[in-house]
């Protein structure tokens, strides 16, 4: 199993069974010019929120692959108003696990805000823990540091995709607070470096992760990690 890296919060989880692509924001970033959507043909495109920065290809991305779009229920209502049919498409909510091609998924808490491109309301953001192939994996999304992540330290996660751009959501040292909250030593950083506002040190920041017993992985635009 692997992931991609496609700039902002934008990765592609090969897992066993199916592809997983989290929040595609790529085509309206210029460093992951690179990075042909066309070329993605993910099974589930999952949405942590509705933010123009985390959604901005679903809609080209799911109609080329006919992926599954699963997202908090009115996120995945918005999804729908954006010609994508119901069938397409997989609602849930906090504490609910989705059984999938490539294991399970459960949604979890996450403190942001959220809005779709329109302005109109689009639920609550969300994080989640996958199952899949022996691992547990958790994606974060757009999030702050919060007490509810202490609910995942037993969980037993092998990797987590944590935010450490600062600004809009945590910065580096409290995603080493939220590593130690849900007892994972294997992080990805993700919303980091877009844009000036979440600009960061990555030499510091994988120094900073170290001295606390952490492996920061920051992966190039287009990079590879086996997970």
């Amino acid at each position: 199993m692997k992931a991609i890296y496609y700039g902002h919060s934008s990765v592609a989880l090969h897992l066993e069974g199916a592809t997983v692509l989290f929040d595609p924001y790529i085509t309206p970033n210029p460093k992951a010019a690179n990075i042909d959507i066309h070329s993605l043909t993910p099974d589930y495109i999952v949405l942590s929120h509705a933010h123009d920065d985390h959604v901005a290809d679903v809609v080209a991305i799911q109609h080329a692959s006919k992926a599954k779009v699963m997202a908090v229920v009115e996120t995945a209502m918005w999804v729908n108003r954006q010609h994508i049919p119901e069938s397409d498409i997989i609602p849930f909510n906090f504490g609910g696990t989705v059984q999938t091609d490539f294991g399970n998924i459960k949604m979890v808490y996450a403190l942001h805000t959220n809005c779709a491109p329109d302005g109109q309301y689009a639920g609550v953001p969300a994080g989640y823990v996958l199952q899949s192939g022996g691992k547990k994996i958790y994606y974060a999304g757009d999030t702050a540091l919060t007490m509810e992540m202490k609910l995942l330290e037993h969980v037993g996660l092998d990797w987590a995709f944590l935010p450490i751009g600062g600004h809009f959501t945590m910065d580096v040292d409290d995603a080493i607070t939220a590593s130690q909250f849900i007892n994972c030593a294997n992080i990805v950083g993700i919303h980091y470096n877009t844009f000036p506002p979440i600009t960061i040190d990555t030499e510091d920041a994988k120094q900073k992760f170290s001295d606390a017993g952490l492996k920061l992985h920051l992966l190039e635009i287009g990079g590879e990690l086996v997970l």
